[in-house]
């Protein structure tokens, strides 16, 4: 506001208003906006400036290309001949602009307290070709999801179109696309408004010469949430993957809401979801963003107590795993920030959902149930292809096999089990152990249907299939050790060193090793740059992570993104809590195997965590951080006591240390709040192997 005269003007766009899933008879495919302020003037006189039909409006010249739905988003038609000079100014004349149309919607509207989307990170190009007369190819370096600007010279009338492209010689990917007609001037900018682009390469036909590199800018767009963690190390191609998770997750996050891909289908999937999450916890602040989206799967839920596979979008294929992030979202962020608000509110979800998926269960398993695409476990594993290629010629659907069917138990028993936490945690006794029980019915049940005891193994023996039946406890205790010792023999013997899990199964894959602390075999997966593998996708040239191994897919994915929450928690050594950081523990890997020095830290709620380390020689380097009204607990490799020293002086001298264990293993200190720098000699070698 400006003294004197002031002018409010709102340009509307269409977007998700206009989903098709979301139409009703009091809810017209048309852009709507309500709008309400109160201005307290500085005599005290207060001025309500509301939405209704003393309004005006006018055509926008801005009008959206195809419609807002999986496989069709386009882009934006701008027509600068249909601009208005002036029309969100004060003074200008609207006498003759129409009233606008109100319009009564059954909406229960509630506040967005996320951060705004903004343009977050300039993208410059860094070549223009013909590559065909009259045609240009733009390469902006790296693949990206925001907005592309162009300053455009051309007679009026002239019509520019942009097609942008995932691959260099794939001139359009999954349509997007935009128009951009010179208005009457010669002269305009042509940027994204109400929609955007995804692509590395745009091609530009309808210009008359070839554009300049500083004609054209483009912009990263996501929410406005901060940093909350860093890690680097010694070793390139870690620090690669590193980087390109992070830049992949910032891509797929425009809206508040995770999609899977920005381009063909930006839905909210659940099970692409737990690809996701954690990395994302631990490298971004997102209290406010996972709130939001949290509401949303609560908003979707049906009455029976089903619950889509995506959110808040209602389509989309999936399973128990994509429906069942209802429980798992809140549960990641309650480890996270500590808040029990955050599991009470969503616990009435998390009931409705378990007590629907007892209607679709049979002697204790879930049964089949649903479509196509409605019963799916784990989704685009290593050489994938061919295997649904080889179900589809037989007229079987994924949702039909015994793994899938093996996957989803699985995954019903971590859901009870986790919902028995969150009751202990809420207090709700009598449902923690009903869960529980449950849980155990289904373990037993699982276990008898699928246990191969001739390898120690189940169903089909991939390694992700045994990793959560690890992670399930499916195994009874005697027979853990063996189905270990298969998943090592799995993964590092028959699969020499490579990850093998999809999207969902390849998340507990994953957690499941970080959790029982097989940092070695993740680092051998991780540190491979041949199929499949991270750096196999990286060798490709995106700057970002794929939809599948092989690379036939979407170049821009949420799929593997689960390694992310590796290299901090792993690597560095920040061990995520059971709630909040106020007792945590700092653990790193260190390895003749692995990188030789490590840097990485964790802005938790009650400050910075650090965690850096290096090995020179036989002797260890630890700097940790431990913010105010915390304690920690630090395990390093087995030391010699001795020579353990912090600050230059003995650790006995040091503050704020205990010991707690000394043995072949380990060395355990317990650590008050404060910084600590510690150097000791390794007891066991030069180059100890865990």
């Amino acid at each position: 506001l400006s003294e004197g005269k002031n002018a409010v003007a709102l340009w509307l766009g269409t977007s998700w208003s206009i989903f098709p899933a979301y139409q009703r008879a009091d809810r017209p495919a048309v852009p709507m906006v309500m709008a309400q302020a109160h201005i307290v003037l500085p005599a005290g006189k207060e001025v309500c400036l509301c939405t209704d039909a003393t309004w005006k409006t006018h055509d926008s010249p801005n009008q959206l290309l195809g419609y807002w739905e999986a496989h069709h988003f386009g882009g934006e038609s701008y027509d600068a001949s249909m601009e208005v000079k002036g029309w969100n100014e004060a003074g200008f004349d609207d006498s003759a602009w129409p009233d606008a149309k109100v319009y009564h919607p059954a909406l229960a509207v509630s506040s967005d307290k996320t951060e705004p989307n903004r343009r977050m990170k300039p993208v410059k190009p860094v070549a223009i070709e013909e590559v065909a007369p009259g045609t240009y190819r733009v390469d902006m370096g790296i693949n990206y999801a925001g907005w592309f600007e162009m300053d455009v010279t051309g007679e009026p009338g002239d019509t520019l179109h942009f097609r942008f492209s995932e691959r260099k010689e794939q001139v359009c990917t999954y349509g997007i696309h935009s128009i951009y007609k010179v208005g009457p001037t010669g002269k305009g900018t042509f940027c994204n408004r109400f929609n955007y682009m995804a692509g590395r390469w745009a091609y530009i036909t309808g210009l008359d010469r070839r554009p300049r590199l500083e004609q054209v800018r483009g912009w990263m767009i996501r929410p406005d949430y901060r940093r909350a963690g860093g890690f680097d190390c010694d070793v390139p191609l870690l620090n690669d993957i590193y980087r390109t998770t992070l830049w992949t997750v910032e891509n797929l996050s425009l809206g508040n809401y995770v999609v899977d891909c920005p381009h063909r289908e930006r839905c909210g999937y659940g099970g692409d979801a737990l690809a996701t999450t954690r990395t994302a916890l631990n490298n971004f602040r997102l209290g406010a963003f996972y709130t939001k989206w949290m509401e949303d799967w609560r908003d979707v839920q049906g009455e029976d107590g089903n619950v889509p596979y995506t959110a808040p979008t209602r389509i989309g294929g999936g399973g128990p795993s994509w429906s069942g992030f209802c429980i798992t979202l809140p549960w990641e962020c309650y480890r996270q920030y500590g808040d029990k608000r955050i599991l009470r509110e969503s616990f009435p979800t998390i009931q409705r959902w378990l007590s629907f998926l007892e209607t679709r269960s049979k002697e204790d398993m879930l049964v089949r149930w649903g479509g196509k695409w409605s019963f799916l476990g784990d989704w685009l594993w290593p050489q994938a292809w061919p295997e649904r290629s080889a179900m589809e010629k037989q007229g079987k659907a994924l949702g039909d096999t015994q793994e899938t069917l093996f996957f989803n138990n699985c995954h019903w028993i971590i859901s009870l089990e986790t919902a028995a936490r969150i009751a202990d945690i809420l207090g709700y006794k009598a449902e923690a152990q009903a869960y529980r029980k449950r849980a155990e019915q289904v373990r037993q049940a699982v276990h008898t249907a699928f246990y191969r005891p001739a390898g120690h193994s189940y169903v089909n023996g991939y390694p992700a299939y045994l990793a959560i039946a690890l992670r399930a406890g499916v195994p009874p205790a005697r027979l853990r050790p063996q189905v270990w010792q298969k998943l090592e023999q799995e993964l590092m013997a028959h699969r020499n060193g490579h990850f093998w899990g999809g999207i969902t199964a390849g998340s507990y894959l994953l957690h499941t090793l970080m959790e029982a602390g097989k940092d070695a075999w993740i680092h051998a997966m991780a540190n491979r740059e041949d199929f499949p593998g991270w750096g196999y996708m990286l060798r490709q040239g995106n700057g970002t992570f794929f939809e599948d191994w092989e690379c036939r897919g979407s170049a821009l994915h949420s799929s593997y993104l689960y390694i992310g929450s590796w290299f901090t928690e792993g690597l560095g050594g920040i061990r995520r809590p059971e709630a909040g950081y106020r007792d945590f523990t700092i653990a790193p890997w260190v390895s003749a195997a692995g990188p030789r020095a490590v840097r990485s830290h964790h802005r938790s709620l009650y400050g910075t965590i650090v965690s850096r380390w290096s090995v020179t020689g036989d002797t260890l380097n630890v700097e940790v951080t431990v913010p105010a009204n915390t304690t920690a607990t630090l395990r390093l490799p087995a030391l010699r006591l001795g020579t353990v020293r912090e600050g230059g002086r003995t650790w006995q001298e040091a503050g704020g240390i205990r010991l707690r264990k000394a043995g072949k293993d380990a060395t355990v200190f317990t650590l008050e709040s404060g910084r600590y720098r510690f150097s000791a000699v390794m007891a066991r070698d030069k180059h100890p192997t865990a």
